[in-house]
């Protein structure tokens, strides 16, 4: 009896929280026939079309920054049909000089390693004559830089081999293989841009000497240019790139390769509207070089549009139509 009494008691108990849980909730409100259905506010990155039925997608500058999108302005540039070429960065060998004992003998003192500066005459090591026991100072014949050493001190110096090799670096030369289908459309005097892949921009440069014989290893014939090199940013035994410049045209307006896009069918350029927003522009192109594309319409010199790494942007106006979709 007293089991009922206890069972009976949490049905109640139970039966008296429901009651108060409905009593605390919201009523529920049936929407009458005539209301209108409140509509989901559109996401941030939603796709809209401007007046011309161009889509648009709304965008922050954090948000392009974050995902390593950059703008650039519209203008006119230079397009031009060149020839590329690999190259390696090489020592004057016209200012380079190896620096030999006159007599062998014992090296005494090092005043100088790799990599040091020295001036014309300053004094690079002395060495003690195995004949007369004398010592006498070896000197650098010319100002540049060591770049090699072949003595160690207290070690024997031959006069058959070099000590010292220097080198003035204040100008350097860049080798570049010439395939042999390329070797009629290149000249001395032609105009070629060098690229180190420092960060630092092409360098311009011309042709100074062409070899009257090629390679049969590379099947390939070198071309020289002779390029300042007063900081010694260029180092000898790197790698470059180079172009040859065969023709030039000058194009009003210009957009770089990477900015350009396919959506729905359409050459598109993404273009920078209204502070927040990114229009996928359609544009007609023009000639193109390896940097560059002409555009004939659709972009005006000053406008801003997705330079580099424009597909991001294309992945989020696909997002946002799904989105509005």
């Amino acid at each position: 009896m007293k089991t009922s009494s206890t069972i009976f008691a949490a049905l109640v108990a139970a039966a008296l929280g429901a009651y108060g849980y409905a009593m605390l909730a919201p009523a529920k409100v049936e929407p009458a026939g005539h209301a209108e259905e409140k509509k989901p506010e559109k996401p941030n990155d939603h796709v809209e079309q401007d007046e011309h039925g161009a889509d648009r997608i709304r965008i922050s500058d954090v948000k392009l920054a974050a995902a390593g999108v950059t703008l650039a302005e519209a203008a006119s540039a230079t397009l031009t049909d060149t020839l590329a070429f690999n190259g390696i960065l090489r020592a004057n060998q016209e200012a380079v000089v190896q620096v030999t004992p006159r007599f062998p003998g014992i090296a005494k003192s090092i005043q100088k390693r790799i990599g040091d500066r020295v001036a014309k005459d300053e004094l690079l090591a002395t060495i003690e004559s195995n004949q007369s026991l004398t010592v006498y100072e070896l000197k650098a014949p010319i100002g540049g830089t060591v770049i090699e050493r072949q003595i160690s001190l207290g070690e024997y110096a031959s006069e058959q081999k070099p000590a010292f090799v220097v080198a003035d670096l204040s100008t350097i030369w860049v080798d570049l293989s010439i395939y042999r289908q390329d070797l009629r459309r290149v000249r001395i005097s032609d105009e070629v841009l060098i690229d180190p892949d420092d960060g630092r921009g092409e360098i311009k440069g011309t042709i100074s000497y062409l070899a009257p014989i090629g390679s049969s290893e590379t099947q390939t014939a070198l071309a020289r240019v002779v390029l300042p090199n007063p900081e010694g940013w260029l180092r000898p035994g790197l790698f470059v790139t180079a172009r040859l410049i065969l023709a030039a045209r000058n194009v009003k307006v210009a957009a770089r390769r990477s900015a350009i896009q396919t959506l729905e069918n359409r050459t598109i350029v993404f273009v920078r509207e209204d502070g927040d927003k990114i229009e996928a522009r359609p544009v007609e192109l023009g000639e193109s070089d390896p940097r560059y594309v002409e555009i004939k319409a659709g972009l005006s010199a000053g406008e801003r549009y997705v330079a580099e790494n424009s597909f991001v942007v294309k992945a989020e106006m696909g997002k946002g139509d799904a989105d509005h979709d």
